[in-house]
Parts: C-alpha cells; structure tokens; sequence
C-alpha cells in the first residue's frame, strides 16, 4: 500500500491519520514499517499538543499502586512508619520524607521522580 503521510492540522485529519495508522499496522507489507513510525510520531506529536501528559499526583500514585497490590493502609506501616503518620501522609497532612520516598520506591515499585513531587 502506497500511501502518503497525513499531515493533522484538525480534527478531521487526526482521525484520518489514526485510521492510516490503524491500516497501517494490519499490513504484511514490511515496507510499510516506517511509513507505520513516521504517522505515529505525527500523531503522538498531536496528541501531546491536544492534550498535554499532566504531572502524576504521588498520593494518589501510591494510593493507585496499594490498589492494584491488594494493601491496605496497615501495610503501609513498614514502609511509611506508623499508622498516623501513614493516616497523615496519605490524607496529606504530612509530605514524604526522603525514607519514606526510597521505600516506597523499593516495595511499591512507584518511580522515584513521581514520588519526589510530593516532598
């Protein structure tokens, strides 16, 4: 398939680009590969102006990732400190400390840098 780059200066032409993306990915062709990189950069580069990436809140990081791992707030106890200050940090009373961030970051797996907005 030979077909030209879309370049997106509306709405029209970003949904354009995302079905040639999208036809793109389906083809066999291995021609097609940089054609496939060269559209979803165009369309990332978009998407970032639209729509630009907010910073992730480190509360509600470590609140996500104690979802996802099944904790509860006592379980924050070894790695926070104790149940107040757990209480005091996640209701934001308290900012993390740099301990606080290396543990978090070690048993939790939350980046660093996320986890650092909130000190």
């Amino acid at each position: 398939m030979k077909t030209q780059l879309i370049a997106i200066q509306s709405p029209t032409d970003y949904e354009a680009a995302r079905r040639l993306v999208a036809s793109l990915m389906d083809s066999d062709n291995p021609r097609d590969g940089a054609r496939l990189r060269a559209q979803a950069a165009i369309v990332a580069a978009y998407e970032a102006e639209i729509a630009p990436l907010r910073p992730v809140d480190p509360i509600e990081a470590i609140k996500f990732r104690m979802q996802q791992m099944g904790l509860t707030r006592s379980d924050l106890v070894g790695i926070v400190g104790p149940k107040s200050k757990v209480s005091e940090v996640l209701n934001r009373k308290r900012p993390l400390s740099l301990a606080m961030i290396r543990r978090l970051r070690e048993r939790l797996d939350i980046p660093a840098d996320v986890l650092i907005r909130a000190a």
